[in-house]
């Protein structure tokens, strides 16, 4: 019913941005929370970030608050992560993720749809 599309990785050096961006389709992403998630090989997915359905609350774990921020534009069907601040540890597959409600935190299985990721490299 919602389809999921990332793009915008790549590789950065430490301190530098990146921001990166998710298509959506399906007639329901208006009424989905969204999320970002990511994995880093040999580790669990980890949240990152996640927007209410009108896109009024925000969450961020607190490894990234501060550096990132997610919104999203409804009448585009996009949601967008921009990565400022970039450390090594934030090397990972980003997932762009929505929910079955219009509201969602930190668990994975809130979440119904998953794109298929977008690697982000943060090397010198």
């Amino acid at each position: 019913q919602v389809q999921l599309v990332e793009s915008g990785g790549g590789l950065v050096q430490p301190g530098g941005s990146l921001i990166l961006s998710c298509a959506a389709s399906g007639r329901t992403f208006s009424s989905n929370a969204m999320g970002w998630f990511r994995q880093a090989p040999g580790k669990e997915r980890e949240f990152v970030a996640a927007i209410s359905s009108r896109g009024g609350s925000t969450y961020y774990a607190d490894s990234v608050k501060g550096r990132f921020t997610i919104s999203r534009d409804n009448a585009k069907n996009t949601v967008n992560l921009q990565m400022n601040s970039l450390k090594p540890d934030d090397k990972a597959v980003y997932y762009c993720t929505a929910a079955g409600g219009p509201y969602a935190g930190y668990r994975p299985k809130d979440y119904a749809y998953w794109g298929q990721g977008t690697q982000v490299t943060v090397s010198s």
